[in-house]
């Protein structure tokens, strides 16, 4: 539990600093930060050589957070060079990357849909019903000339979905917790560094920005701003500056490292917000629920067919606006192949996952994603 709200807490102050973009540290725009699964391997891993050097649970929580701390340097570092990698990370590179992110997604949102990956009732009728039905939703309330019924479709879509579950027996609310408000500790668990463990989580952390480029470049072009110029320059350098250091306070904080996620760029698609000021609530709102536990906790019981069907949709406006940014420019037969072997390596990993399993657990780590493998 202490983990979970620490995580949304620092989620929280990630998104608040992307979208505010105080003294060049963030990317002016709504960005959601939240804790990236890309960091899982070489976290457990590190765990594992810590414990095999006589450590006790202490010891590998102070070592992995305190890695993660020194970590978050790599995307501050990077930052600054953001004119010269500008011109590897071309919109065909970022394009593909964005399109493969959200096909990753798609996958995650059936997933929920037929009721979450260890669902006994997995793709029952029941929750292929209940999942549609929230997408039916928030698809009609979408297309409706009413604008604040646009504005609001995924929340009426969610809100419905739920109500339907609870009427049909598929929603039971349990337990919020006993512990109403919980402040943070910085280092509660101490501070330790190896360079061994140090390596590799740098290396997923190099990884992460070549997404985040990826992400702040749909949502710079769902957003209706410009994405080659030094203005979108100077937001690329903000987000990935905010990056790091939403990183740095994930790790004193005790949670896991942050990345830009591309979800949001769905919602921005369908509601058509993009103004900043909306992240900053997003933000404030996030923060709230790692200090009160309770609210997150009422949040995480919606009903994972309800959240399949509500995500369906948005996922799929983020390979939309993949694919709006490869063909931004005409595409010469270069550029074709760069896109065909993108989408041919990011898509064999992902239907494929044994591909990587006689690989080191590094590499599988680092490429078992369609958009890193594909990128």
């Amino acid at each position: 539990p202490y983990l979970i709200s620490m995580s949304l807490l620092a989620s929280g102050i990630g998104t608040f600093l992307q979208s505010n973009r105080v003294w060049g540290v963030g990317a002016g725009m709504i960005c959601m930060q939240g804790t990236s699964f890309a960091f899982l391997g070489v976290t457990v891993a590190g765990g594992m050589w810590v414990k095999a050097q006589g450590g006790g649970p202490q010891d590998m929580m102070a070592m992995l957070f305190g890695v993660n701390f020194v970590a978050a340097l790599v995307p501050v570092i990077v930052s600054r060079f953001i004119e010269p990698l500008k011109k590897i990370f071309t919109p065909i590179i970022t394009g593909s990357v964005i399109a493969l992110i959200g096909i990753s997604l798609i996958k995650v949102s059936v997933i929920n849909w037929c009721g979450g990956e260890k669902a006994e009732d997995f793709a029952s009728m029941s929750n292929i019903a209940l999942g549609a039905g929230t997408l039916g939703v928030i698809v009609l309330l979408s297309c409706a000339k009413n604008r604040w019924l646009r504005l609001s479709s995924v929340v009426v879509g969610i809100a419905v979905g739920c109500v339907a579950a609870g009427l049909s027996g598929q929603f039971h609310l349990h337990s919020l917790g006993d512990t109403l408000f919980r402040l943070p500790t910085l280092f509660p668990f101490g501070f330790q560094f190896n360079s061994a463990i140090f390596l590799p989580v740098a290396l997923v952390s190099l990884v992460c920005i070549l997404e985040a480029v990826g992400d702040l470049t749909a949502n710079s072009l769902i957003s209706q701003q410009s994405i080659d110029d030094h203005a979108f320059r100077n937001r690329l350098k903000g987000g990935i500056l905010a990056d790091g250091v939403s990183c740095m306070v994930a790790a004193m904080l005790c949670a896991f490292p942050n990345t830009t996620f591309a979800q949001n760029n769905g919602v921005i698609q369908m509601t058509g917000v993009a103004s900043r000021y909306v992240g900053r609530y997003i933000g404030v709102i996030l923060i709230l629920l790692g200090l009160f536990p309770p609210v997150g906790e009422l949040l995480r019981q919606i009903p994972a067919p309800v959240l399949g069907g509500a995500t369906m949709v948005m996922f799929g406006c983020v390979v939309a606006a993949g694919i709006r940014i490869i063909t931004q420019t005409p595409l010469s037969r270069r550029d074709v192949l760069i896109v065909g072997l993108a989408f041919g390596a990011g898509l064999g990993v992902e239907s494929v996952p044994a591909f990587l399993s006689h690989f080191p657990p590094m590499v599988g780590d680092l490429f078992g994603s369609a958009a890193t493998s594909g990128g």
